[in-house]
């Protein structure tokens, strides 16, 4: 036994990979605590096989597996989507919105169990440290948290499964097994390996879930989503709850080779990482969803949103979900849903999603306005005046300019003295 405080009940974020596997015994080797393991279901499919077991005979007393995945998408996937939050471009935020759902059903079940201690097999390199930890100090700041790769002497995969075998974990985990990985409804990210080379490019034999573009099919795929205030209900007429809908989408994405993206990412900690994610249906709704706001929010509430979007990526990311801001920024993306009900067609065609159609009841746009017809609605010799008035802050700084020195800053420049004799 270590000299470390006591603990009498932890609770840990269990995913029954080799981490995690090994954190059950050397808790209660180092806090002599009775461990109770938990797992939300988030669509990991066949990983979450055998968990109860496999956590009882690694040392818990008891593991909770619970399907979290409507909740997930409901309360987390789909307010990211409509404030239209991508981090750097890119990243879907896949494991960012993940972590803030685990940690505080974690908790929940802390305050159930009447443990007094959490903890999460994040690494001390990490975001996820930050995401889970924040979120129970949001919730409970009077639980311990125990962070077990920020203690132990286990530096590596080798030591891990060395660990293992002498407390007789069972652990499907091999010293082969080079990528870092996490799965759910939403996304597969991957991490390490012969990734951590910017400049290789990602091996082919890499992707578990989407079909190489090369090899996906020759014909387009055309699909048609229904939103009801930014939220997606039918796929081509319909009607799914908001699980069997992101499955189907996922369908179409993977076998369309849809959602590859391939990043590195500025973590919160300081570092640069690489990460490739597959993100088929998340893709396909970005994309369904944009397109419903171009049509349906005026201009200056899609700008403003775009500057939202930017910043509720970062609170995302960092693991600041459970914060003030955060819920003041959700408040006023799902006033800007209101009118979001249409349906958008996509053609999907070898990791391409093509914009085909959108129609809605509250569309701003006027097909009378813009025509290059004749029409009765537009002036065009309306525009002279709006222009004069537009640029009379640009005229009055440049007449100044001339009055001051006689002559603008475009003033033809005097080249007589270089001519010729």
């Amino acid at each position: 036994m270590s000299d470390k405080p006591k603990v009498n009940k932890c609770v840990l974020a269990y995913s029954g990979g080799l981490d995690t596997s090994i954190i059950v015994p050397w808790l209660k080797n180092n806090y002599g605590c009775e461990v109770i393991c938990f797992c939300a279901n988030l669509g990991q499919e066949d990983e979450l096989t055998g968990l109860e077991e496999k956590a009882v005979a690694s040392g818990a007393s008891k593991c909770y597996v619970e399907d979290l995945r409507a909740q997930f998408l409901t309360d987390y996937v789909f307010p990211t989507m409509q404030a239209g939050a991508i981090y750097e471009r890119d990243y879907l935020l896949g494991t960012s919105f993940a972590r803030p759902l685990i940690a505080k059903r974690m908790v929940e079940i802390a305050e159930l169990e009447g443990a007094d201690a959490v903890a999460h097999g994040a690494t001390g390199k990490g975001n996820d440290q930050v995401r889970f930890e924040l979120t129970v100090m949001a919730l409970n700041p009077k639980l311990r948290i125990i962070a077990p790769w920020r203690e132990w002497t286990i530096r590596g995969r080798s030591d891990a499964l060395d660990y293992a075998a002498e407390y007789n974990v069972p652990v499907k985990a091999t010293a082969e097994r080079i990528y870092s990985q996490d799965r759910n409804l939403w996304h597969l990210s991957n991490e390490g390996g012969p990734l951590e080379n910017p400049w290789n490019e990602p091996p082919k034999d890499m992707f578990e879930w989407t079909v190489d573009p090369q090899d996906a099919p020759n014909t387009p795929e055309y699909v048609e989503i229904y939103f009801r205030k930014g939220i997606p209900e039918r796929i081509n007429g319909k009607v799914h709850g908001p699980v069997e809908l992101m499955k189907f989408l996922n369908e179409l994405g993977v076998q369309h080779g849809i959602g590859r993206v391939d990043i590195v990412e500025n973590r919160l900690v300081g570092m640069k990482s690489r990460g490739v994610y597959e993100t088929p249906g998340g893709t396909i709704l970005y994309k369904a969803h944009a397109a419903l706001e171009q049509l349906c929010l005026d201009s200056e509430t899609l700008h403003y949103k775009q500057q939202v979007g930017l910043r509720y990526a970062e609170l995302v990311y960092n693991g600041r979900w459970y914060t003030p801001l955060r819920q003041a920024l959700d408040a006023f993306v799902q006033s800007t849903e209101q009118n979001l009900t249409g349906t958008v067609r996509l053609k999907l065609y070898k990791g391409n999603v093509i914009l085909a159609g959108r129609k809605s009841p509250h569309s701003l746009y006027r097909e009378d306005y813009v025509t290059f017809d004749e029409d009765d609605v537009y002036n065009q010799a309306d525009a002279e005046g709006f222009i004069r008035l537009y640029g009379l802050p640009l005229k009055v700084q440049a007449m100044l300019k001339v009055d001051g020195v006689g002559v603008s800053d475009y003033d033809s420049p005097d080249f007589s003295e270089f001519k010729r004799d």
